[in-house]
């Protein structure tokens, strides 16, 4: 006998009382150790034949629990259905009494999905921006390209060094006057300038000739990567052994040449494709921003606590691993814990709610990834990992819960698109700075 009462039902929390009777549960378990009887072997017994008495001795507590999370589960499901519950997360359960001959009594809490009305996105409206790529951005790469061609050779006549050369050197670095790991080098070249390094140890070597050796001070930053070195201040020896400049570089058809273009106007054709394809991104990714801005402006439905609890904790997890600890992450936020961690509970409420809309637009219109997709997804993913392609294609295949991450987002995207077919989309002409431009809007 199973007695459900309903014992709460507020927003989208719903709480049930149970009641399982003992003789239901007796039941369960002796249905189970005949089953059981009919295949273990014990001696003085033929199989099927062991008396249901010294089964329930043997083996009654572990086939007890296994009744006991049978049934919490098949009354689950089956209030759910009698009561057409859309569960949000597994349903919590508490147990209130349960001794063995006695009946089971738990409450079961369910938090439920909302009911979701996406209306009509034909009144939605939004701008696409998009940028030209015009003959100085082309102009830009192409002295960008010729400069990673270049070649250094050693100054004919003796001077500082300045910046754009590139010095030679052999140096040692110590903390506490002792040397760290990584602290020492030889035939190191620096190209001063290009923040290869950190800017106390290239500023020091401005001006220093061939054969100087000087001693600086080098402050490391908070976050730096090495956690023993971050915050402190070590002391470097560097002695410069040559001082090279840059070799000219012509743009022309043998640069196109060297990159394995033919002319220097395929060079050009092929570099005007990159930054277009750049554009692009950049413009469907604003776009999409944009269009989902729009959107939670329409919605304000209750969401279930629980998923934004687990989004919440993502998304926190991941703001500290930037910041390197949660006191960093507050820090840079000049505000307190609290008020930091409010803001992004707010974040997760809105990527819960905008999700629930989404995935709603989804089931109503019929769409879905196709294994294709989904393939495609994993091997794009695999070549971000040169020699492991194997592996990562395996990795996912065996793993359900990284290929859904990897379906995730291919989804979402469908369902933008179709959004985007039924919405108003004005386009826009900008700047690459404007198209860049962090929208002020909202924060993630």
């Amino acid at each position: 006998m199973q007695q459900v009462t309903v014992t709460a039902s507020e927003g989208l929390k719903r709480e049930f009382k149970v009641t399982v009777g003992r003789d239901d549960i007796e039941k369960r378990t002796d249905t189970k150790l005949v089953e059981l009887g009919a295949k273990v072997r014990m001696p003085g017994f033929r199989p099927g034949k062991i008396p249901l008495p010294l089964l329930r001795k043997q083996y009654g507590k572990a086939i007890l629990g296994e009744v006991l999370e049978e049934t919490v589960n098949e009354v689950a499901q089956q209030t759910m259905s009698e009561h057409s519950l859309r569960p949000a997360l597994q349903p919590k359960i508490d147990i209130k009494t349960f001794e063995d001959g006695q009946d089971l009594e738990y409450t079961m809490s369910i938090e439920v999905m909302p009911e979701v009305d996406p209306g009509d996105f034909s009144a939605i409206s939004v701008e696409k921006l998009t940028v030209d790529v015009d003959d100085a951005r082309l102009a830009e790469g192409l002295d960008r390209i010729a400069k990673g061609q270049r070649a250094f050779s050693p100054i004919e006549t003796p001077r500082g060094a300045e910046i754009g050369d590139v010095v030679v050197v052999d140096f040692v670095g110590r903390l506490d006057g002792k040397v760290f790991e990584g602290g020492e080098g030889k035939d190191l070249q620096i190209e001063l300038g290009a923040g290869t390094l950190l800017p106390d140890f290239e500023n020091a070597l401005v001006g220093a000739n061939a054969g100087d050796t000087r001693t600086f001070p080098v402050a490391f930053p908070a976050d730096y990567r090495n956690t023993e070195l971050a915050g402190k201040t070590a002391e470097f020896e560097a002695t410069v052994k040559e001082i090279r400049v840059a070799d000219p570089v012509a743009i022309d058809d043998e640069l196109a040449k060297k990159l394995g273009l033919q002319t220097l106007d395929e060079l050009k054709d092929a570099l005007k494709k990159q930054y277009e394809q750049e554009y692009t991104q950049l413009s469907r990714t604003r776009l999409k921003r944009g269009l989902l801005d729009e959107m939670s402006k329409r919605y304000d439905f209750e969401v279930p606590a629980g998923l934004v609890d687990l989004e919440f904790n993502q998304i926190w997890d991941q703001v500290i691993r930037d910041a390197g600890s949660e006191e960093a992450a507050v820090a840079a936020e000049n505000k307190t814990a609290d008020e930091v961690k409010a803001e992004y509970r707010k974040i997760a409420e809105r990527r819960v709610r905008l999700g629930l809309v989404l995935s709603e637009v989804g089931l109503r219109n019929k769409i879905e990834v196709t294994p294709d997709e989904v393939t495609r997804a994993m091997i794009e993913e695999a070549r971000r990992f040169p020699g492991q392609e194997r592996k990562v294609m395996e990795f996912y295949q065996k793993t359900p819960e990284a290929l859904q991450r990897l379906r995730a987002p291919l989804y979402e995207d469908k369902v933008v698109d179709f959004v985007l077919e039924l919405a108003k989309v004005s386009e826009r002409t900008v700047s690459l700075d404007e198209l860049m431009k962090e929208p002020e809007e909202v924060k993630a």
